[in-house]
């Protein structure tokens, strides 16, 4: 990746490392589903100053809406099934799980993007993935195939495929433009659902109110904007080992504001996932 790519990334790396512990709060107060609902729909109010600004054009081709259309609805599912995952399971261990996006990834996109297998890509994602694993060796013993096991893995998988569907499908719309569209259809796909099993509920506490924005404003309008970006000019193969730094970034927030420990087991796991990145982007020079 060059310089300017590299530095997006690290601010995705820092947003969403964080994320994971904001989430974890959020969830305290209210049910996934609610809490997804909410994000997706102050994510794409957030969006619409920006696009303003920039004058930016919705597509006006019925082909292209269409398309935009399935990826929210994918995307939707996807992120809801991580949040439910998240409510049963650790913190650790879910990261593990949603963090399996680049091994899925890495599969699906020789297959539909015909981007090469290499050696060093195929240790770089092993070496990465690997590291993610050091980093909660401890809670792996714990792994078990549960509905939130099953949860957190289709979310996982589902990430994937709007990746590979974004930058074979859709690279040619605005990233900004792809969230602004997709994040509505997605609340309202998501409040639709809620509704029908669940009471839709709003907490009105302080906590709440700033960790919903965080995720909202940073974690979703921001963030993903700059990962669409990026997955659009990169090869994905690149992008999303790049990402396996959120699981890292991730523990040391959670042992700042969550009071999780950082082992020694740990510092292997930022290891492998320094050299995983490094063996996945040195051949993209």
């Amino acid at each position: 990746m060059k310089r300017r790519s590299w530095a997006l990334m690290v601010a995705v790396v820092l947003i969403w490392g964080f994320n994971w512990t904001v989430m974890k709060i959020g969830l305290n107060y209210v049910s996934p589903l609610n809490l997804i609902s909410q994000r997706l729909l102050l994510a794409s109010v957030a969006l619409v100053p920006a696009l303003i600004l920039e004058r930016r054009k919705l597509p006006k081709d019925a082909n292209t809406w269409l398309k935009l259309i399935l990826n929210s609805i994918v995307n939707a599912i996807g992120m809801a099934s991580t949040h439910v995952g998240l409510l049963y399971e650790t913190s650790g261990l879910s990261s593990i799980l949603t963090y399996t996006q680049p091994l899925f990834v890495f599969c699906l996109s020789a297959l539909f993007l015909g981007e090469r297998i290499t050696v060093p890509k195929i240790l770089g994602v092993a070496l990465g993935f690997l590291g993610v694993v050091a980093i909660y060796k401890e809670r792996v013993s714990q792994l078990a195939m549960s509905s939130a096991t099953l949860f957190l893995i289709a979310g996982a998988f589902l990430w994937a495929v709007t990746i590979i569907y974004y930058k074979r499908f859709l690279a040619h719309v605005n990233p900004e433009i792809v969230n602004v569209v997709q994040f509505p259809i997605g609340a309202v796909f998501l409040i639709a659902i809620t509704s029908m099993m669940e009471k839709l509920d709003f907490n009105a506490n302080i906590v709440y109110i700033l960790s919903i924005l965080y995720m909202a404003v940073l974690g979703s309008a921001v963030a993903s904007t700059i990962w669409l970006f990026l997955v659009r000019i990169e090869e994905v193969t690149i992008v999303s080992t790049s990402s396996l730094a959120v699981p890292a970034a991730a523990l040391i927030f959670g042992s700042i504001f969550l009071k999780e420990t950082i082992k020694s087991s740990s510092l292997l796991g930022f290891a492998l996932i320094s050299a995983g990145i490094y063996l996945v982007n040195r051949r993209s020079k």
